[in-house]
């Protein structure tokens, strides 16, 4: 889809080139205005396809749980160090 605005800005601009008088103003205008539209849903597309799915991300309960285990895990290190220190 962003293509399609490009390929209007440029026929806009062609069209631009061939004519005179105000119409001129308002190709070139309107050729902008396409180019701008290009390129933000070109930007957007590239967004788009680096987002990751909301499956890959971690809920908070799911986040929650892996806390308690690194608190638990850290704990469980920190008396068995303990314990092995005369």
């Amino acid at each position: 889809m962003p293509w399609i605005y490009l390929l209007i800005s440029l026929a806009l601009f062609a069209g631009a080139y061939k004519s005179s008088g105000w119409l001129v103003v308002v190709l070139l205008f309107g050729s902008l205005i396409a180019f701008i539209a290009w390129m933000l849903s070109w930007t957007a597309a590239r967004i788009a396809r680096g987002a990751r799915s909301e499956m890959q991300i971690i809920s908070p309960e799911d986040l929650k749980l892996m806390r308690e285990q690194a608190a638990a895990r850290k704990s469980a290190a920190e008396a068995k160090s303990e314990s092995s220190q005369p």
